[in-house]
């Protein structure tokens, strides 16, 4: 465990729980099971996020290939969580894609998107605008259904969103510091982005570019925020927010995926 400063203090962050915090303790890893981790209410103001997509994705310590419902259970608890942990005027960017055909029982894809938001309303969120992410990664595509027939043709969008919700007030409570650019803020208001996944090889099976959470970042907080992502795994957000001084938390339950969000944060650091 590191030496902790200030923004444990702030979230109430239990000690043993502590797998890495930054020398100025404005970043901290927590190698806990999301769900169980014991963080103050009300002291986060931005999360940004990618969660398990249940699409059997081979993660270290976790199970990706649970049935539909028991995933939207899933999804209903740490939501609720997420909404305790946010501030009034707290958001939530939401990485999530827009359906998926893995788990399906009959014919037809699993409306994640719509299901996500849905429950994200029931536990007393709000929702205010979705943005989708176009990848442009039509080239990996594999599944055609009846391919060249109108027998079963499968409809594949090759794009992901991301969901804006926020807790009690979308507008800020307070004024502050804000550096996304005039062009930034032209351009990422539009709810269209087009850029690239990630490709590089990062000791993780479904890691986000930092370009996502960068943009989420700017766009939705101060420069003095907390900023949390609960399923934290190769640390691009922490990256990210750590890039733009902002203080964060992320949390993971694999040990294995701490160590590795570890390492390259403080490569990212040393870049710097």
């Amino acid at each position: 465990m590191e030496s902790l400063k200030g923004l444990d203090r702030e979230l109430g962050v239990a000690r043993d729980k502590v797998f890495y915090s930054s020398p100025d303790g404005k970043v901290i890893l927590i190698n806990d099971d999301y769900l169980n981790t014991s963080l103050k209410e009300s002291t986060v103001d931005l999360v940004v996020t990618s969660p398990p997509y249940n699409v059997d994705v081979k993660y270290e310590g976790y199970t990706d290939n649970i049935p539909y419902e028991k995933y939207l259970e899933f999804t209903e608890k740490w939501l609720r969580k997420t909404r305790n942990l946010l501030k009034p005027d707290g958001r939530i960017c939401l990485n999530i894609p827009l359906d998926k055909s893995k788990g399906r029982d009959g014919e037809g894809f699993q409306s994640v998107y719509a299901d996500v938001v849905e429950i994200a309303k029931r536990v007393g969120l709000k929702y205010f605008s979705t943005i989708v992410w176009n990848e442009g990664n039509i080239s990996r595509r594999t599944a055609w259904g009846s391919y060249s027939s109108a027998s079963a043709p499968y409809v594949i969008a090759p794009v992901e969103v991301i969901v804006l919700l926020y807790k009690d007030r979308w507008k800020k409570g307070r004024k502050g510091k804000s550096d996304v650019t005039p062009e930034e803020f032209k351009e990422w208001t539009l709810g269209l982005w087009t850029f690239q996944g990630e490709t590089k090889r990062v000791d993780h099976p479904a890691p986000f570019p930092v370009e996502l959470p960068k943009r989420c970042i700017k766009l939705f907080s101060y420069t003095d925020d907390v900023v949390l992502d609960p399923f934290v795994g190769s640390g691009t957000t922490l990256i990210a927010a750590r890039l733009l001084g902002r203080k964060a938390v992320g949390v993971d339950i694999s040990k294995e995926y701490c160590e590795l969000a570890k390492q390259r944060l403080m490569n990212a650091v040393m870049g710097l």
